[in-house]
């Protein structure tokens, strides 16, 4: 364990020493802040230089859009052909075109967040820490509201007439799109301390496939929320609950034959998709997430270096590490480059060939909020300002 992760570690204990006990008495303390929050106590995170590079792409930003509220863990815009939503923590949504920023519709949802957007072409959802689940139609108008049993963690999914919610508690609810009753919900028992959940989960051909805490990757039927597979991407070790956090805490990635995952403090793992055997898998901790392109599969580890590894072997094929101190986001396929956003803002444009830095361009200061998104030749993200942002190569 780094040293970085130790002081973290220490930290936390500090702050929720004797959870464990506690967690009995008061549940919500089972759930500790995402470790990159660990060192934002007041001040702002000290950044390393920024590293030099060979000049061989022209990023620029596209557009910004202001969003209410900031500092709102996992919250990440939902791309789509026509429009991108996103939501703010102070309730704000809004639906934007891809190329120009230009509003669409924007409304507010009347109360704070605590989980970020997900939308389809006909319905928009959200989610509050008082554990509500908000629906609204492609225009913003509301359509029904539906209690679930704790706080909503990680961004809602909308897929085939459900909407699947995820309850810090540890539980997935499919919600009928249509009017907000439950259809199912799946239960499972969370570890005694976890790294709070911002992911959700990712829908493909009829199944959702979902991390959880203490390192599993989950396939369930998306009609009937029925197991078909669990298999680990990690295995909780050391001698103390702190130690022991092994969560999934960003999106698997789903191609034709195989879905891939990443846990904190353990792997990254790529399973047959239909039946959940272990393709490959290499030791690498990871927050930030991961993505795939044709040929590799790209990922930044918690010390903050990028690595591509062969997406058939998960053999290291380069590993970046100049952005090691900058707090770099998870990667994003920005047209021919590789797109990371670090902690003050700047996007860096890697080469998927040798990750070499090629491009770099300024945006609003900040962070991202969670992995950036993909448009097009554009990376969009939620900054921790409160920004809706696209840049990309030109």
């Amino acid at each position: 364990m780094t040293l970085r992760a130790r002081t973290a570690l220490a930290a936390a204990a500090l702050l929720l020493g004797g959870c464990e006990t506690m967690s009995s008495w008061f549940p919500q303390l089972s759930s500790i802040p995402p470790p990159w929050q660990w060192f934002s106590f007041g001040s702002s995170k000290k950044m390393a230089p920024l590293p030099p590079f060979d000049a061989k792409a022209t990023p620029r930003v596209y557009w910004q859009v202001a969003l209410g509220g900031k500092e709102g863990s996992g919250f990440t815009p939902v791309v789509g052909n026509d429009a991108v939503v996103a939501a703010g923590v102070d309730g704000s949504i809004v639906s934007v075109d891809p190329a120009s920023g230009r509003p669409k519709w924007s409304i507010r949802a009347g109360r704070n967040l605590s989980a970020g957007v997900g939308a389809s072409s006909d319905l928009v959802v959200v989610g509050t820490d008082k554990a509500d689940v908000l629906a609204f139609d492609a225009v913003g108008k509301s359509l029904w509201q539906t209690k679930i049993s704790s706080e909503v963690a990680g961004p809602p999914v909308v897929a085939e007439g459900l909407a699947i919610a995820w309850s810090i508690d540890g539980k997935i609810f499919a919600l009928s799109g249509a009017d907000g009753k439950p259809k199912w919900v799946y239960q499972r028992t969370n570890p005694p301390l976890t790294v709070r959940r911002v992911a959700g989960g990712v829908v493909s051909r009829g199944g959702l496939f979902t991390g959880t805490a203490g390192g599993k990757l989950l396939a369930l039927d998306l009609a009937t929320g029925a197991l078909g597979w669990e298999a680990s991407v990690a295995t909780p070790k050391g001698a103390t609950e702190l130690e022991r956090i092994a969560d999934v805490t960003s999106l698997p990635v789903v191609e034709e034959r195989q879905v891939c995952a990443a846990a904190y403090q353990g792997r990254v793992a790529c399973f047959e998709i239909v039946r959940g055997t272990l393709v490959w898998s290499r030791d690498f901790s990871s927050l930030a997430g991961i993505t795939v392109d044709n040929r590799y599969l790209f990922l930044t580890d918690d010390k903050g270096a990028v690595h591509a590894l062969d997406k058939t072997t998960g053999a290291s094929v380069w590993k970046q590490d100049k952005l090691v101190g900058r707090f770099p986001s998870g990667p994003v396929l920005v047209g021919d480059y590789v797109g990371i956003v670090d902690g003050e803002g700047y996007l860096h444009l890697l080469d998927r060939n040798d990750g070499a830095l090629v491009g770099r361009v300024a945006t609003d200061g900040t962070g991202a909020e969670s992995q950036p998104a993909a448009s097009g030749s554009a990376a969009v993200w939620q900054s921790t300002a409160g920004n809706l942002i696209s840049a990309g190569a030109s």
